[in-house]
């Protein structure tokens, strides 16, 4: 299975690629300018979409990516990805505020920065959420379960308010009454594609870390394969730990 998965992943980045040049180009692009729904559809597939399928989609083929990941690996770092989770949200919540949205429209070249920025930042955020052999998570299972869960709630929190709003919440989208989709429906269905596209990325990784958490801790045999091993004939190495033990603990 595994040897299955590996040769499905350079596919996954492609994916990947081609999803970002579909939200970029026209007619997609185009539309973005247009439609609060479309526009919205465009901000969860780079924020979100996109940096999930290069990260696990990259073979990171090299020596260079192999020594980065080994450094990597030894210096374990809660105060790194925390960082990285506020930047990413930052950058999140940036592109998703009303002036921001508002320029991305009247200058259609900003949404080369957004596109930039958000996959960047979300490369960097899912690295430290799922397994990218050779770079494993820094940080514990919960952790990564909460670095999931919040980036989605606060993508989530600003659709709710888009989506209930009373008012044009974008006044360039503003358009007269009667002119193709209504405002409303056209900010419901925006919020409705966000709502999906974020929680399709981020859940699985929510439920998959917690569930392999509650079981490990649950294994009256996981504190056993933790201690090393004491027995065995002198001068012989030590085994070696499962990969990942170091970042599993």
């Amino acid at each position: 299975m595994l040897s299955g998965l590996q040769r499905f992943r350079p596919w996954l980045a492609a994916v990947g690629a081609a999803g970002t040049l579909a939200v970029l180009l026209p007619p997609i692009g185009s539309l973005a300018r247009h439609y609060v729904l479309v526009q919205a559809l465009q901000f969860a597939v780079l924020a979100a979409a996109v940096p999930a399928l290069i990260v696990l989609g990259t073979p990171w083929r090299g020596t260079r990516w192999q020594t980065l990941a080994t450094a990597r690996s030894h210096r374990p770092s809660t105060r790194r990805a925390g960082a990285i989770l506020i930047a990413f949200i930052a950058a999140a919540v940036l592109w998703r505020l009303p002036v921001a949205v508002n320029a991305l429209v009247r200058y259609p070249a900003l949404t080369i920065a957004e596109a930039a920025s958000l996959i960047v930042a979300g490369c960097a955020l899912w690295l430290e959420l799922v397994d990218s052999p050779p770079f494993l998570p820094g940080i514990s299972r919960p952790l990564r379960a909460a670095f999931a869960a919040l980036p989605m709630w606060i993508i989530w929190a600003s659709a709710y308010i888009m989506a209930f709003s009373h008012t044009v919440w974008f006044a360039v989208f503003s358009r007269r009454t009667g002119q193709g989709l209504g405002i409303a429906a056209d900010q419901q269905i925006a919020a409705g594609l966000l709502w999906a596209i974020t929680g399709l990325c981020f859940v699985p990784v929510v439920y998959v870390s917690l569930i392999t958490w509650l079981r490990d801790t649950s294994d009256p045999d996981h504190e056993l394969r933790r201690v090393p091993q004491t027995g065995g004939t002198a001068g012989q190495p030590m085994p070696r730990p499962p990969r990942g033990w170091r970042l599993s603990r």
